[in-house]
């Protein structure tokens, strides 16, 4: 009778202490302590999700079409968001000489690259020649002057006005400086008031699309852009220097990983099959 008695007391008590240790746990497995989801995701073998990141590039303006296509195909591909700054290189030089926010610099000739890298603005080690250009005498599409044949013709005293970029600014004006003085036409030209200069390639265009102006200097691919313009003839070789586009990410950028993986993409098979479809020569790897 006192044996039994005593067996269901000790019963009772490892049940009672059983149930202690349960209320203690809140129903949580042991050792997972405040753990909570993401923690597990992390520490339990799952994908660790990479953190967006914004990259400007500041790039030529006679990249605007290639690069908006390129724009797609990157952000489509990867978490990271492309900010777009065009303008002529030598105001986008300017920008960053004045520390605007910018991961990458991709200019239309190398004089504003070599600039900003003997200031050790840009990461040398990035640096690369992406593209080649041509440059070409466009007239409009209707009512053309019908003096205005090629670059030799330019001093034709039926010429009221030529558009090129401003030489000192944008590199199509200084390309195109350097063909009419090869010509011996600049000082002509310059003397009779009939240079227009725009702020940058594509206000050469414009200016030519619209009839403002008897003819421009552009880049052909500006002039692939549109059916308002006519090329009637490309710079004689040996008139100018090669028409390359630099590009390198900028000095301590804060977007440094994210800026290597864009460039890493500027130099693939996809991005070198868009510039050629916009009449850009692919240098980049090769």
């Amino acid at each position: 009778m006192f044996k039994r008695i005593g067996s269901y007391s000790i019963l009772v008590a490892i049940f009672l202490v059983l149930m202690l240790f349960a209320g203690c746990g809140d129903g949580q497995p042991a050792g997972l302590g405040e753990q909570g989801p993401e923690q597990l995701g992390e520490e339990g073998g799952g994908e660790t999700v990479a953190t967006p990141a914004e990259i400007t590039v500041s790039a030529a303006a006679s990249l605007t079409d290639a690069l908006e296509e390129i724009k797609v195909m990157y952000e489509a591909e990867s978490v990271n968001t492309l900010v777009m700054n065009y303008g002529s290189s030598g105001a986008l030089q300017q920008q960053i000489e004045e520390g605007a926010p910018a991961s990458i610099f991709i200019s239309a000739a190398q004089k504003q690259m070599n600039d900003l890298q003997d200031q050790g603005l840009i990461d040398e080690d990035s640096r690369i020649d992406l593209l080649e250009n041509l440059v070409v005498l466009i007239v409009p599409a209707s009512d053309a002057n019908a003096d205005i044949v090629g670059f030799e013709s330019l001093g034709a005293d039926s010429l009221v006005n030529l558009a090129i970029g401003e030489p000192e600014s944008v590199p199509a004006g200084r390309y195109a400086n350097e063909i009419l003085t090869a010509l011996e036409l600049w000082d002509g030209l310059e003397s009779n008031d009939k240079l227009i200069l725009a702020k940058d390639v594509r206000q050469v265009l414009t200016y030519v699309e619209t009839g403002n102006v008897d003819a421009g200097i552009v880049y052909m691919t500006d002039a692939l852009t549109t059916e308002k313009v006519k090329v009637i003839d490309s710079a004689p070789v040996g008139t100018h220097t090669p028409v390359t586009y630099p590009a390198a990410i900028i000095k301590d950028c804060a977007e440094q990983e994210a800026a290597e993986d864009f460039m890493a993409f500027l130099q693939g098979d996809k991005t070198a099959a868009v510039f050629d479809k916009h009449g850009f020569t692919f240098l980049a790897g090769k």
